[in-house]
């Protein structure tokens, strides 16, 4: 069953098909390079980070010093750990950030 999303279009559903044809880190800095802006990339990238050091139970400000993300981007992204579609968290238990024990935080 396909997720309920408000960003679910033919166009998103060919996007996210193209980028399950990368194989490999190589093909995926060949994508992005081409599909994104370098500040999308590292706006993307600084995300990932910020979610990790959440989980770690950083503060707010501990994060903002290490990413340099604004506590807006923090606390935006904290929401979206606790309330969002959980695709951060299936993201980090396949990446080994997190176990599943770790799932109900």
């Amino acid at each position: 069953m396909i997720h309920d999303s408000k960003i679910k279009s033919e166009q998103t559903d060919k996007l996210f098909e193209a980028i399950l044809t990368l194989e490999t880190v190589e093909d995926c800095y060949r994508f992005f390079e081409d599909i994104c802006t370098v500040k999308e990339i590292q706006a993307i990238s600084q995300r990932l980070q910020v979610v990790k050091l959440l989980i770690k139970n950083k503060t707010y400000h501990e994060i903002e010093t290490e990413t340099g993300a604004s506590t807006a981007t923090i606390s935006r992204i904290n929401r979206s750990l606790n309330y969002g579609s959980d695709g951060y968290k299936l993201v980090l238990e396949r990446l080994n950030f997190i176990n599943e024990e770790d799932n109900d935080k």
